[in-house]
């Protein structure tokens, strides 16, 4: 790397950062350099419908078996949840 940078910034701030280097498995300094990478990018403008469609072409949706297992798993954490 060639810049060394320092920030002041506020706890709730910082501890998402943590939160997202953890949940991605990367450094906090990969977390800021994707936010920055991303900062610029246009907000797509497609309707919500039109993106989930998209999302399913691309192939980056649940298979029907994993949706229906995630909906199983769902509906048994309320029958728990309820004492049923």
């Amino acid at each position: 790397m060639i810049h060394r940078t320092t920030f002041a910034l506020d706890e709730k701030t910082a501890n998402r950062i943590r939160e997202l280097a953890k949940s991605w498995q990367v450094s906090q300094a990969e977390v800021i350099r994707r936010a920055v990478a991303n900062a610029d990018v246009p907000p797509p403008k497609l309707a919500p419908i039109d993106m989930l469609r998209q999302l399913h072409a691309d192939g980056a949706g649940l298979s029907s078996e994993d949706a229906h297992a995630y909906l199983e798993a769902v509906r048994e954490d309320r029958r728990k949840w309820r004492g049923r």
